[in-house]
């Protein structure tokens, strides 16, 4: 047995759609393609043609970068494209679950209800840094369980899964549902990408994003990154022509040059402040504990995190909160330098308001 028996039956042999052939420099009536450009798109593929139906030369660079071969990975429109691919596939309406924490990234149970899929959450405890529990998680599973869903660095807590507790999870989640490792914010973290673990397990599922790290959120490029059978399931069931050419090309040029080189270069200096910010933001007399983050962000709770919230949007700075999950918590990413700085004014500024 494999993962691919996990997969909803009828999708299992279900093929990608059949797009029109391409070959460069050759005259294409094969695709209703108009045969003008449009005037000022400076493309290095002309707008009139379709891009690749996957991006394959994307794809390989890509593969590169996050250590896996191109057949095992699928490039979506963000991570969150991923995340409701990889539900469709596995879940029937009505009839699977998937397993997660809380608190987490909220797109998990938003895509699962969309499925029809019956949705378990194990909650992780404050007062342990909201440390995953594996023996708690796993006994949330069940015969209907068909993906486990794991954020590390967790959104929106900032603590990630040690190796050997994934491992853990992964044996013990074999040939019985997939376990999908989100490394949206792994380039920040202290552990290395889980990746390299797919040769050992077919029901391990990892995704990557160029959101953060790269800076490339505006673009949606994510990734998938699975077993051969997963990955052409994913394929098969996403639409064609997912990336647009200007998307594409807009990452490859982010990719050029040493684009990975330069953003660790970026992500050095946001440790370097995330260490520093930390140490500030634990010293406000309002601010009741600040947790140890793996990530470009921190949880913050405070007292009446309500004020603390619009007194910042009044002066400018916008942090988040997560009332539903998370009382008296608020969200603060890492920013640059300047941006931090006014940030721990306007923090003075109500400290001192409340006086």
């Amino acid at each position: 047995m494999s993962i691919l028996q996990c997969i909803r039956p009828e999708l299992q042999s279900l093929r990608p759609y059949q797009a029109a052939e391409q070959v460069d420099d050759t005259i294409r009536l094969n695709a209703n393609e108009a045969p003008w450009t449009t005037a000022g798109a400076a493309y290095r593929r002309p707008l009139n043609r379709y891009p690749e139906v996957r991006p394959g030369r994307l794809g390989e660079v890509l593969a590169g970068i996050y250590g896996c071969a191109p057949d095992n990975l699928v490039i979506t429109r963000g991570t969150s494209e991923g995340i409701d691919l990889l539900i469709r596939i596995f879940c029937r309406a009505g009839e699977d679950s998937i397993v997660t924490t809380t608190p987490t990234f909220s797109m998990y149970r938003h895509y699962a209800r969309v499925q029809g899929a019956r949705i378990v959450e194990h909650p992780a405890a404050p007062e342990h840094d909201f440390a995953i529990d594996p023996d708690g998680l796993l006994a949330c599973c069940d015969d209907s369980t068909r993906i486990v869903f794991i954020c590390s660095p967790n959104n929106p807590t900032g603590n990630s899964l040690a190796r050997a507790d994934l491992q853990e999870i992964l044996e013990r989640c074999r040939n019985r549902a997939a376990v999908v490792v989100d490394e949206a914010y792994i380039e920040f973290s202290s552990q290395p990408s889980v990746v390299d673990l797919l040769e050992r397990y077919d029901n391990l599922v990892v995704l990557r994003t160029l959101s953060k790290a790269l800076a490339c959120a505006g673009a949606r490029c994510g990734s998938v990154i699975a077993a051969k059978p997963v990955a052409q399931v994913l394929a098969a069931v996403q639409a064609p022509y997912a990336l647009s050419t200007p998307v594409v090309e807009c990452v490859e040029n982010a990719l050029a040059d040493g684009g990975f080189d330069n953003a660790r270069d970026w992500i050095a200096g946001i440790k370097t402040e995330r260490t520093h910010l930390a140490r500030r933001l634990a010293e406000f007399p309002f601010v009741d504990r600040v947790w140890p983050s793996d990530a470009n962000f921190f949880l913050v709770r405070a007292d009446n995190a309500g004020a603390v919230m619009a007194h910042c949007a009044a002066h400018g700075v916008l942090v988040r909160s997560f009332t539903n999950d998370l009382a008296d918590c608020i969200r603060i990413t890492v920013g640059s330098r300047d941006e931090n700085r006014r940030l721990l004014e306007v923090l003075a500024d109500y400290a001192e308001s409340l006086r």
